[in-house]
């Protein structure tokens, strides 16, 4: 017969000892009922309990292989003598979710804290993938804040059509250009979706999914080199099973999250960011992580720390290569190198190491996809925050995707209420615009839509394109796919659904975008700006009841990481309640 031992000296050590480390009538319950999957008894004696958090959804498709990489995960717990117990969290698919997952994000947070603070969980691996599941756990992780590591799922491989490379994620906002200007048939365009996601992973792109692995590892939150290894390379096994092993360390040496997300891990991040082209979303989700944790993190810190960062990763869509040619390269260990005058290279990591430390010697074997500091592909890149009466709390742009010729312009509004407005009247002939116009979209912020949708790259009327335009500004409240390009100012805040001067935008206003000076202007008096202000009827709430109703009522604004107002910070890892 199996043994047990009672309350052992590693029992209470660790957090899980309040669940399987008594004698008492609540143990004999949380330990029987588990023993029904067969778990032997020396598993209840003081084993770290490792939580694997698993994004993983049929209806994620860049989560679709996070299901196996969970059993490399738990062997690896198990190797160094932990208790592995995977568990779900709601998972949320950019590509196939509607109206759009940023609406959701907070949602899959709130189901991340609550599952793990009510469970017996001493450390927790986060398997995260497509764009809003990385942000997402690791802010519900954040407001427990136990030892926490991620697992990237990884990017695809490139994918291919008639022998070029395309990316899974860039290719999308080209469909409509392709087929008006190059006159791609059904039929191409058929060949171009069959290829263009050709494996297992998420946008091989320096989207969202692949800025927010590089943004865990630059936080310190990865093993060395994670971010960028493809989803199908064997070496994204190895290194699971090394991450299994070592939050089992961890939860040992209570390594918590806060101890890894300091201040510093911050601006590391956006340094790297910048670095790598990496996408908008990068600084509404950081800005979200930091408010779980408690760092003073503002809109200003990207500019002031990321802006004149030299741009080092020559991929798409500011560059020419993918993810897989990016770790072939050397990944991001290659770039983190480069940046070491620029970066806090004491910052502590998951494993043990400082940033420096885990990155002090990497080769580049490709300095085309990886330019030298002394070399850059581009030498300023990073997000230029704007201000301005028409943003008093901020927007962005990402000048490395934009068109160099429009970063300083002035050009009459084309304005659109919503983005069913501008389905319905964006390629009528008839609609009176030119290329210096400037688009403006009002209802996409996180009241508006609700949830900030990755609308704000809008495409260009059809007239337009038959011209040979292939950029114009575009401004808005909402988001940005990081697969996109263009002149496109986002995150307007406060948005117009509050009533943000974005609302007061009429057709024939003029604006002036000033990138170099940060500035972003809707060139009308102040007494014509209050006169509109006072006759404005803010739009009727988007739901009654529900997430949606809670969502509206407690979403923070873009410059705050649109979090919930009751979100922010954390409760710890201590139950509320217990039975006993």
């Amino acid at each position: 017969m199996e043994k047990r031992t009672d309350e052992t000296s590693a029992h209470k050590e660790m957090r899980s000892a309040d669940w399987f480390g008594k004698s008492d009538k609540m143990g004999f319950v949380h330990r029987s009922w588990l023993r029904n999957q067969g778990y032997p008894s020396d598993y209840f004696d003081g084993r770290p309990v490792i939580g694997i958090c698993n994004t993983w959804s049929e209806l994620t498709p860049c989560n679709g292989h996070l299901r196996e990489l969970a059993e490399v995960v738990k062997r690896g717990v198990i190797e160094a003598g932990g208790f592995p117990l995977e568990f779900p969290v709601t998972s949320l698919g950019e590509t196939i979710m509607r109206p759009t997952t940023m609406l959701f994000r907070n949602l899959a947070a709130m189901d991340t804290e609550e599952s793990i603070r009510a469970n017996p969980l001493d450390g927790v691996v986060l398997l995260t993938g497509c764009d809003k599941t990385t942000p997402s756990t690791l802010m519900g992780a954040c407001s427990v804040d136990l030892p926490t590591l991620v697992i990237p799922g990884g990017p695809m491989l490139n994918g291919r059509f008639r022998g070029e490379c395309l990316g899974s994620g860039s290719f999308n906002w080209m469909v409509k250009e392709k087929t008006i200007v190059e006159s791609y048939s059904a039929e191409d365009i058929l060949e171009a979706e069959i290829g263009v996601a050709r494996s297992a992973g998420h946008c091989m792109t320096m989207g969202t999914a692949s800025t927010m692995a590089c943004m865990v590892e630059a936080l310190g939150l990865t093993l060395p080199g994670a971010a960028a290894i493809p989803a199908v390379d064997a070496r994204k096994k190895v290194m699971a099973q090394l991450s299994g092993r070592r939050i089992v360390q961890m939860a040992k040496e209570n390594l918590k999250l806060s101890k890894v997300l300091t201040r510093e891990a911050f601006e590391n991040a956006i340094i790297v960011n910048a670095a790598i082209g990496g996408s908008t979303n990068f600084v509404i989700h950081l800005l979200a992580i930091a408010g779980r944790i408690g760092v003073n993190l503002q809109l200003e810190d990207f500019d002031r720390i990321g802006s004149k960062i030299p741009l080092l990763a020559n991929l798409k869509p500011a560059g020419k290569y993918l993810m897989e040619d990016f770790y072939y390269a050397g990944g991001l260990p290659v770039v983190i190198s480069q940046l070491k005058q620029y970066l806090h290279n004491d910052a502590v990591t998951i494993n043990g190491q400082s940033l420096g430390e885990n990155n002090h010697a990497p080769v580049c074997y490709n300095q085309d996809v990886i330019a030298t500091i002394d070399k850059p592909v581009q030498q300023q890149a990073g997000i230029a925050v704007l201000k301005g009466n028409l943003c008093e709390q901020g927007a962005i742009i990402k000048p490395s995707a934009a068109n160099k010729e429009l970063m300083q312009h002035r050009g009459r509004a084309v304005v659109f209420d919503t983005i069913e407005d501008y389905h319905a009247r964006i390629d009528d002939p008839q609609l009176d615009i030119d290329e210096a116009c400037v688009i403006v979209l009002k209802n996409v912020g996180p009241v508006g839509y609700p949830g900030m949708p990755e609308v704000g790259n809008v495409d260009l009327p059809e007239k337009l394109l038959r011209k040979g335009i292939r950029d114009m500004i575009r401004i808005s409240d909402g988001r940005m796919s990081g697969t996109a390009a263009g002149t496109v100012v986002l995150h307007v805040s406060p948005e117009s659904a509050v009533g943000g001067t974005l609302a007061f935008v009429h057709d024939g206003d003029m604006i002036e975008l000033d990138v170099a000076g940060r500035r972003l202007h809707l060139d009308i008096t102040d007494e014509e700006l209050a006169r509109r202000r006072a006759a404005w009827q803010p739009p009727e709430p988007m739901a009654e009841r529900g997430y949606v109703k809670l969502h509206i009522d407690h979403v923070q604004q873009a410059h705050l990481g649109a979090d919930m107002d009751v979100l922010r910070g954390g409760s710890g890892s201590k139950v509320t309640r217990d039975l006993h």
